[in-house]
């Protein structure tokens, strides 16, 4: 794990001052809520009380005073001190200041009457004095005065009512809000802890997962398993650091025991090298000899064509001194080895070999199906007289690939099977080919791989070899 990975992850410390952060944040924006909607109801509440307050000021009496005060004025009484401009000036600035802090649209439509009311009442009353007779004037103050002022008291009524009547609402539907904001509180409440108790699960999960895949690691190098493996992904930085640590020194123990590995391949080597030995000689001579009869026999394409394919055999059979290669590298090793062959024996044999591009990048012993192609030619293709088929085919099992090598040939008895198994298994010198590529890989991958044989005599024979699924860089192959 690198320091820059460190860096992203969080302490301990950390992650427990952010679960209180996460635990007081929430209830602080539900208490803020709660208040802010009170507060918006209060105000609303103070301000239409407000209204309804300024509205009682108003003079019971507006109409009669005035009423009076007019007739004083028009019959020019003793009594009279003049028009009553001042009730009615304070009615109208007492209609305008209601105006400005009313919400309601039939109370604003009332009071906003009352003013141009008052407006109206102030012109009809300088209008009187352009009156030519008593007479005249009584009428005006009949038809004009009286009504605008019975006007104005009404709506100042109805303005009042209609405040009232909000001011009840808005009491009604406090009393129902709060009912609401307690059942919206009780069930927001329920989901914070239900959220605190998600994220508290989480940051448990984040803590003790990591801890049991670290313990169960320990089981399993105490088991034998002294692969190095990714560390543990941990969100605490303090486990991370803790299993970046344990697989350092699990890779440390890993590196050892891949020495003496080493040193038990180098002494494998001397049998891969002698089984070398053995099938290149024959095979070169034989090969040779069929480019020189090509060539005696004028057939310039096949014998630069055969010339090229031992150019490539070679070419892979050392392989810059590698033993493990690709798939895609064995497979060219293959089709060389199976087009010299083809060369050499014309109509009496022919091939496919089929491998995913897939799995072309995973690795193989090299000469692992060669020698499996080469049995299936000198042991069953050969003996007998109808044309064989060789078949190469590659699957993919999950975390394996399966190798398959078939051959319609002369097969083998029941007892040559057995033998041919035992010696696989046994190291009996039966079979040294397919025994030697057996053993080299149960050593490289382990005892669950390497070959497995079924024939039938005068049907065929299929030879299986099954490898790990891995690629050459991964778990420790290397090459020697």
């Amino acid at each position: 794990m690198s320091g820059v990975n460190l860096k992203k992850k969080q302490t301990m410390s950390v992650m427990l001052r952010r679960l209180i952060w996460v635990i007081l944040v929430p209830m602080s924006i539900v208490i803020a809520i709660l208040i802010g909607i009170l507060c918006w109801y209060a105000l609303q509440y103070r301000t239409v009380l407000a209204n309804v307050t300024a509205a009682s000021a108003f003079n019971q009496d507006f109409k009669n005073v005035v009423d009076l005060k007019m007739f004083y004025y028009v019959s020019d009484s003793a009594y009279s001190d003049g028009k009553p401009v001042d009730e009615v000036e304070s009615a109208r600035e007492l209609a305008e200041k209601l105006l400005e802090n009313t919400t309601q649209k039939k109370s604003m439509e009332a009071i906003s009457s009352v003013k141009n009311l008052c407006v109206t009442l102030e012109q009809r009353m300088d209008e009187i004095d352009d009156a030519m007779s008593y007479d005249e004037g009584m009428i005006q103050l009949e038809n004009n005065i009286y009504i605008l002022t019975d006007l104005i008291q009404t709506y100042m009524y109805d303005y009042l009512y209609y405040e009232s009547v909000h001011l009840s609402s808005i009491q009604e539907e406090l009393s129902e809000q709060l009912q609401y904001l307690i059942l919206g509180t009780v069930a927001l409440f329920l989901m914070i802890i239900l959220m605190l108790v998600i994220y508290t699960s989480n940051i448990t999960e984040q803590i003790t997962n990591p801890i049991t895949r670290l313990a169960s690691r320990v089981e399993d190098i105490t088991a034998g398993d002294f692969e190095t493996k990714e560390p543990v992904d941990a969100a605490v930085l303090e486990i991370q650091q803790l299993s970046d640590g344990f697989e350092n020194m699990v890779g440390k123990l890993n590196s050892l025991i891949q020495e003496n590995k080493k040193a038990e391949r180098r002494k494998r080597r001397a049998e891969l090298e002698l089984l070398q030995a053995q099938i290149n000689p024959h095979f070169l001579y034989n090969t040779l000899d069929t480019i020189i009869w090509l060539i005696e026999a004028d057939k310039k394409s096949e014998s630069i064509k055969m010339v090229s394919a031992l150019s490539d055999f070679f070419r892979f059979c050392l392989s810059r001194g590698k033993d493990i290669i690709s798939l895609e590298e064995e497979q060219k090793h293959v089709l060389s080895y199976l087009s010299i062959q083809k060369t050499r024996y014309q109509d009496r044999m022919d091939y496919e070999v089929h491998i995913p591009e897939s799995l072309y990048d995973y690795a193989i012993p090299k000469l692992t199906l060669q020698p499996l192609v080469e049995n299936s030619i000198y042991h069953g293709i050969k003996l007998q007289r109808e044309k064989g088929v060789i078949r190469v085919d590659a699957i993919d099992i999950g975390d394996k690939i399966e190798l398959t090598v078939r051959d319609n040939g002369a097969g083998m008895t029941e007892e040559r099977l057995q033998e041919m198994r035992n010696a696989i298994d046994t190291g009996e010198k039966i079979g040294f080919g397919l025994r030697t590529v057996h053993k080299r890989m149960q050593l490289l991958f382990g005892d669950e791989y390497g070959l497995s044989i079924i024939s039938t005599e005068g049907v065929g024979t299929t030879i299986t070899a099954v490898i790990p699924k891995v690629k050459q860089e991964e778990k420790g192959i290397i090459n020697v």
